[in-house]
């Protein structure tokens, strides 16, 4: 199937809530950022919707969700019509309320730690309940937060204001976080901005030291979408997996894909043996992993592996040194018991030919512990 791909703005507050730009600000600098979609995610309001901003403006489809800001962790909500009351509720109620309404949520700035500089000025906002229906995903990368937990000392928070293009990520820690959570069920992965553009208006023009169209056109994630993009469309791909994360100022990523035999990027399937195709636009560092693990690595426009075990494979590609692209996995899913474990050594072997070297591999590893758990009924 031939899909849509919309290079996204995801995680963005307008004057609706506490953000600087109204809504056809954002718009404009989404079009000057050449973004094909904004996900408006004003806090505890769907008040854009209701004023009918959903839809497309001059070649920019707006898609108005809400942040749900319980006094702890915070939840990316999209797809309800009204808005999702949390006074005196705890994470997982949330979460099946947003099922119940058919909403898709997303949990932001998940593994926040706090401010390293002051956890009083920037107190932690993870959110807990990942395993709940209501909540499909993860913000994986959420710029701006990250960004500013990660400071010590004022010197960094300048040399990120002057130059946030020199933003890497997602921090391993979320990574390695979202590779054992995929091991028992999918979820998908986001990145946001959290983009309040803090300033002042001067005379009708917001001055701002984070500006929407400089950050725009930083962190993209890219939704894969069948048929006419729409705000139900977008957020139905969302769901599925069909998305990837993506640095834009490192070069266009679109023409990137991963799958297997058929089953696409945040597609489950049963192992049986299948064939991992990747994509890329241009000539790059490309490293697959299973369940976190590197099982192969290429510097090429295009990557084929011959798996030899079940496991969540995903892929990651730099350029110039930098993370440029992060994608969702494919699933591959143990059947049940009784693999062949010959099966992870042609892996290993596999794998130890590409290197030049017969180190042990962590393939091995990974392999061996699906199997034993799928041996073990678990």
């Amino acid at each position: 199937m031939a899909y849509a791909d919309l290079s996204c703005v995801v995680h963005v507050h307008s004057t609706y809530s506490d953000g600087t730009a109204t809504v056809p600000e954002i718009l404009a600098a989404a079009r000057t950022a050449e973004a094909d979609c904004v996900l408006l995610t004003d806090h505890d309001t769907l008040q854009a919707k209701h004023d009918g901003w959903e839809g497309r403006h001059d070649g920019v489809l707006l898609v108005v969700g809400e942040e749900i800001t319980p006094p702890g962790g915070h939840l990316l909500v999209f797809g309800t019509d009204a808005e999702i009351p949390h006074d005196g509720r705890l994470e997982p109620d949330l979460c099946r309320e947003v099922a119940r309404a058919g909403g898709l949520g997303i949990a932001a700035h998940p593994f926040s730690e706090g401010s390293r500089i002051s956890t009083r000025l920037g107190p932690p906002h993870p959110w807990g309940a990942l395993g709940e229906p209501g909540c499909r995903g993860i913000e994986l990368w959420s710029l701006a937060t990250d960004a500013a937990e990660a400071w010590r000392g004022p010197r960094e928070v300048l040399a990120t204001l002057r130059a946030p293009e020199v933003l890497d990520g997602p921090p391993d820690r979320h990574l390695r976080a979202w590779d054992r959570l995929c091991r028992d069920r999918r979820l998908v992965a986001i990145g946001g901005l959290d983009a309040h553009q803090p300033g002042l208006r001067v005379r009708g023009r917001v001055r701002s030291i984070m500006p929407h169209r400089r950050w725009f056109a930083l962190l993209r994630t890219h939704v894969l979408v069948a048929g006419e993009p729409t705000p139900a469309s977008v957020c139905a791909a969302i769901a599925e997996g069909r998305c990837y994360l993506a640095l834009r100022h490192l070069g266009d990523p679109r023409g990137f894909s991963l799958e297997a035999n058929g089953v696409p990027m945040g597609g489950e399937a049963v192992w049986a043996g299948q064939t991992i195709r990747v994509t890329v636009p241009a000539s790059a560092d490309i490293r697959l992993l299973c369940d976190g693990e590197e099982v192969a690595r290429t510097h090429a426009a295009a990557l084929r592996h011959e798996t030899a075990c079940p496991g969540v494979y995903r892929v990651e590609v730099s350029r110039r040194g930098r993370t440029w692209i992060v994608s969702n996995p494919v699933y591959l899913r143990a059947a049940g018991r009784g693999h062949d474990t010959s099966d992870v050594s042609r892996e290993r072997t596999a794998y130890e030919s590409f290197l030049g070297t017969r180190p042990e591999s962590p393939s091995t590893e990974v392999c061996l512990e699906h199997l034993g758990r799928y041996d073990d009924g678990g």
